[in-house]
């Protein structure tokens, strides 16, 4: 003997009522001897209670019952053959009948009790279990519809009715063995010894279910429901969640407790007291395994079983020095909130006794202040408690398994990744059998903290970030090409998946939380770019609270810095090749550093300086390590490099400033390089990253241009003064020559000065040895004193750069992990 228990949503459609028509058949072409348990009709059963209320009230509540009635009428066009259809019609809107009956006797005296709302919901079963038999009966199917009111006998208690089982079991017993049919079973629902109806509770057709399946000593006891099995999280916000193949019946109940809704294990106790396993399995996909819930489930690939939550409940604290050491008052709380059926939902107390929290719905946290306030009255007029904090808009998360057990460092994962994306834990609960790690966090970075638990204890440890780009000029094209083709390499040999979220430019924008491909982004900003709006886009990057968020700035724009401290405290991580936030004043660059080191996320721009060359990662590991700077020397234009490595005697200045222009190699108006404004910038970067608290105006530069050339009014007239201030720079390379040393533009910090100039150096000099527009970069330190540490290569560049951006993100994918 099996036992089905079909639930709302499995009988709430014609096409749900196909989809259980043909797994009963199945079962039946299989010579499988079973009986079914059916729900009420999905949302029929609130669609009842409202019109209760609404009768209470001599408010209207035809309206809702015509829509009910229509939908039950439907149901029998579509399956009942003309034969049948007046009988079954007239025996439907019988029932209708007496529902409207119930409710008219409502409106008169005006009220609703516990008994008369257990004989009002009482409808939704009868109904839907009434077409589900006549269906089959029209079928051919020899089968009876059993009211489970006649063998179900309990207390009064209505509402939550508790089953005298002997006289029960007893009466399924006698009447499954004179009754040979198929037996369709109402659930829910029950009657006290003297017929009066009454309702099982939450999980009210699961237990009508369990009851009968431990009766007639069922192999298996299904649930048939809309999805396939309990998840190792919710779907609807764990995009990868997945089906639990066999989960234990302490596992269900933890995960059930805190949300989860497949089943309620409490319903099925007499099922597991007799041993009887539970399937979950999904009506809409019949082939799927589901889940089994067994007394003892086999050891999990995984550490943990899932994850549940609740969305929305208040933490509640009592906290006080009166409390340190005083018996009982632990017991006078939860014994006053039980008299007044406060139902908590966690527990937490602080082990000094200092402090009690304790979580539960928010609709109650009026009635627990009065009640606490009142209880503890004078406790708190002498100060032995110094207050009831009520914090509210939180969420609580349950981490379950069994084999937490058998692995260390649960709690320290779970709390890691909790803290890597910024989500603070207000509160944490924590049994002894290591079956539920509970943490309350605020509600609204929930979604965010399933998915990273999720993604850190199932994903097969593969880690997703979330990127959203600003800007496509060169780097960003580029950038986005390395992530394409390097796409399957870091998913195999890093565990990184690197999920584009949004990306803009100055003109269009398009963000999209599924994910923009990587290769045909371009044509996504053409066909679905909105207007680029640069503080709409921020604001939308902070509000999406995507795990793993990392923010990549592939401009040059000044402007955009200004939000660079509002997204680090949304926790989102900033890589970006833009030298403007770390050479701002040095009050915002140090305050943009301690918001990363608060928020626990990354501020990365190794591309500062040296594109893609390691120089910040190198200087911060050498300092990370103890070592001591005591001189950084380096040529850190690729310009003036290319510049001064083409130009010697014989050659006019002006003319290999006009070759490095044609080449691309400056900016429109080669000042802009020349100036030294830009090198300026990046030894200051490094000299605050070896501490100094140094703004722009401490670094000195020695000016490279004549003053007639600085100050010329366009280019072209540039170059003209460029040409007639030839002498000046033939009289540099000459002397430099002559000496057998080569010009360079160097920039030096040593002594906690900072300067910048042209120099002539020889063989012996590490910057001596430079090519094309190559950069250079020495660190002279305690460890490395008489041999300098040198940094050499190609210092511009889209590829290198865009690697650089590249190398950054994946820093922060192992960091993450």
């Amino acid at each position: 003997m099996k036992v089905l228990k079909f639930g709302g949503t499995s009988v709430g459609s014609i096409k749900a009522i196909e989809s259980v028509l043909g797994i009963i058949h199945d079962n039946l072409q299989r010579g499988e001897k079973i009986a079914v348990v059916f729900s009420a009709m999905g949302g029929f059963t609130n669609q009842l209670l409202e019109m209760g209320n609404r009768a209470a009230r001599n408010e209207e509540y035809r309206d809702v019952l015509k829509k009910a009635s229509d939908r039950h009428l439907e149901v029998i066009n579509h399956f009942i053959g003309p034969r049948f259809r007046s009988r079954v019609i007239a025996d439907v809107m019988g029932l209708f009948n007496e529902l409207e009956d119930l409710l008219r006797g409502i409106t008169l005296i005006r009220e609703i009790s516990p008994r008369t709302s257990d004989l009002l919901v009482s409808f939704g079963e009868r109904l839907s279990t009434t077409l589900v038999t006549e269906v089959l009966k029209d079928q051919g199917v020899d089968c009876d519809f059993l009211d489970a009111r006649k063998l179900i006998k309990t207390n009064a208690s209505f509402q939550q009715a508790e089953v005298n089982f002997e006289l029960t079991n007893h009466l399924i017993q006698h009447h499954f063995a004179k009754n040979k049919n198929l037996q369709l079973i109402t659930g829910f629902i029950g009657s006290t010894e003297d017929g009066v109806t009454t309702t099982l509770g939450r999980g009210g057709s699961d237990y009508t279910g369990s009851i009968f399946g431990s009766a007639l000593n069922a192999s298996v006891i299904e649930i048939w429901t809309d999805v396939p099995g309990m998840m190792t999280s919710d779907p609807r916000k764990v995009r990868n969640a997945f089906t639990i193949p066999v989960v234990s019946y302490a596992e269900a109940m933890e995960l059930t407790h805190f949300g989860a809704k497949v089943i309620y294990p409490p319903s099925l106790t007499p099922a597991f007291k007799a041993n009887i396993p539970i399937k979950v399995l999904n009506t809409f996909d019949p082939s799927h395994p589901g889940t089994i819930v067994t007394r003892q489930a086999p050891p999990h690939e995984y550490t943990i079983t899932g994850i549940s939550s609740i969305d929305n409940l208040a933490l509640v604290n009592l906290q006080g020095s009166g409390m340190i050491g005083v018996a009982g008052v632990s017991a006078k709380l939860f014994t006053v909130l039980a008299r007044h059926e406060i139902s908590v939902i966690l527990i937490s107390q602080a082990s000094s006794e200092h402090s009690i929290c304790f979580a539960i719905d928010p609709k109650f946290t009026s009635k627990v202040r009065e009640i606490m306030e009142t209880e503890f009255s004078g406790e708190l007029r002498i100060g032995d408690i110094e207050g009831i904090d009520i914090q509210e808009d939180l969420s609580v998360i349950a981490v379950v398994g069994e084999g937490m057990r058998q692995h260390t460092g649960v709690s320290g994962r779970l709390f890691s990744v909790l803290g890597k994306n910024g989500i603070n834990i207000v509160a944490t609960a924590q049994g002894s059998s290591e079956l539920n790690i509970s943490v309350v966090i605020e509600r609204k970075d929930l979604s965010k903290a399933l998915n990273v638990i999720h993604e850190s204890f199932f994903a097969d440890q593969v880690k997703t970030l979330n990127l959203f780009l600003m800007g496509t000029g060169l780097i960003g094209k580029t950038l986005l090409h390395q992530l394409s083709q390097q796409e399957s390499y870091l998913r195999k040999y890093r565990n990184l998946k690197l999920r584009l979220i949004a990306v803009t430019n100055s003109r269009v924008m398009v963000i999209d939380e599924g994910g923009i491909s990587k290769e045909h982004w371009e044509e996504r900003l053409d066909i679905d770019g909105e207007k680029a709006d640069m503080s709409a886009f921020i604001e939308r990057v902070k509000a999406l609270n995507l795990p793993n968020s990392i923010f990549v700035d592939c401009t040059a724009n000044k402007a955009i810095v200004d939000y660079y401290e509002g997204l680090l405290e949304a926790s989102v991580s900033i890589v970006t090749p833009n030298k403007t936030a770390n050479a701002a004043p040095y009050e915002e660059y140090a305050r943009r550093h301690r918001m990363a080191l608060k928020k626990g996320v990354k501020f990365l721009y190794e591309t500062n300086v040296g594109a893609g060359l390691p120089v910040i990662n190198t200087l911060q590991g050498l300092i990370a390590s103890g070592d001591r700077f005591l001189k950084i020397e380096g040529v850190f234009s690729g310009t003036l490099s290319y510049i001064f490595n083409n130009f010697r005697p014989g050659l006019r200045f002006a003319e290999v400033v006009r070759e490095a222009k044609a080449k691309g190699y400056t900016e429109p108006d080669p000042r802009d390089d020349l100036s030294g404004q830009d090198v300026a910038r990046k030894i200051l970067i490094l000299a605050r990253e070896i501490g100094m608290q140094a703004d722009f105006e401490d670094v000195e530069i020695t000016p490279l241009l004549p003053e007639s050339c600085r100050l010329a009014p366009s280019v072209d007239d540039f170059f003209a003064e460029l040409e007639n201030c030839n002498p000046v720079f033939e009289k540099w390379v000459d002397d430099a020559d002559a000496k057998g040393e080569k010009l360079r533009f160097i920039a030096t910090l040593e002594g906690g000065k900072i300067k910048l100039g042209l120099k002539s150096v020889g063989p012996q000099h590490p910057l001596y040895s430079l090519e094309g527009a190559d950069n250079i970069i020495s660190f002279t330190t305690k460890r490395y004193h008489d041999r300098p540490l040198v940094i050499k290569g190609p210092g511009a560049g889209a590829e290198v750069t865009a690697t650089g951006v590249f190398a950054d993100i994946v820093s922060i994918g192992s960091y993450l992990s």
